[in-house]
């Protein structure tokens, strides 16, 4: 009686069971770095959000000191005239880009005698608008200039005009040589929002007596 020989089966080759393992080796390679991008892209949106957060802080800090000055400039407005060519003429001056009034207030100095605000709007490089700041204290020489606020897609003035007969309506223009307007408003356009600030002016028209005792030359 012949006894058959049982023969086991052979183990699989090294090759495919190396191959299996490389597999693998590439899926978890694969995963971790999608894991790192994922944390690596969190953690950027996070910083670029810290970061964009910081600069709104500190355009938003800039504004409101930008207005403390422009408010307080104006609140102390007095409506100071010059003589030139034998005409009286006065300093209140206002346009849709510009505006030059007199003032007892100084940026640089507080309360300071009076002088002469011009703030005008000006277009950087980069086709935003930016407001500047300049004084000339009367009967001193030189002239100071600021920048107060910038990277606004527009900025402009308007005055608050009011006829004795009608209710009274905003205008880009100031035109009267006569008196002063009500209020002045001050608009920030920045992305497609309308940031505006008024600002009413304490003296209205320009009392006989104050330009007796504080009419100014031009060239002081």
């Amino acid at each position: 009686m012949r006894h058959q020989t049982l023969i086991s089966p052979r183990p699989a080759p090294c090759s495919s069971a190396g191959g299996f393992t490389l597999l693998e080796l590439t899926i978890s390679i694969t995963l971790i770095g999608l894991i790192v991008l994922i944390v690596v892209g969190a953690l950027r949106l996070g910083y670029r959000s810290v970061e964009s957060g910081e600069k709104k802080a500190v355009s938003l800090e800039r504004t409101r000191s930008s207005y403390q000055v422009i408010d307080s400039q104006l609140q102390s407005y007095i409506p100071l005239s010059y003589e030139e060519d034998g005409e009286t003429k006065y300093y209140f001056k206002g346009e849709r880009d510009s505006m030059r009034f007199t003032t007892n207030y100084s940026i640089w100095g507080g309360a300071k005698g009076y002088v002469i605000a011009v703030y005008s709007v000006k277009t950087e490089d980069g086709g935003e608008q930016a407001l500047y700041a300049s004084e000339n204290v009367i009967g001193i020489e030189g002239q100071r200039d600021t920048k107060l606020l910038d990277n606004f897609q527009s900025i402009y003035f308007e005055y608050f005009f009011k006829d004795p007969t009608e209710e009274g309506s905003w205008v880009d223009q100031w035109t009267d040589e006569v008196s002063t307007p009500e209020k002045v408003k001050l608009h920030f356009i920045d992305g497609g929002r309308d940031i505006s600030f008024v600002i009413p002016l304490r003296v209205i028209g320009l009392p006989e007596d104050l330009i007796g005792r504080a009419s100014l030359r031009e060239e002081e």
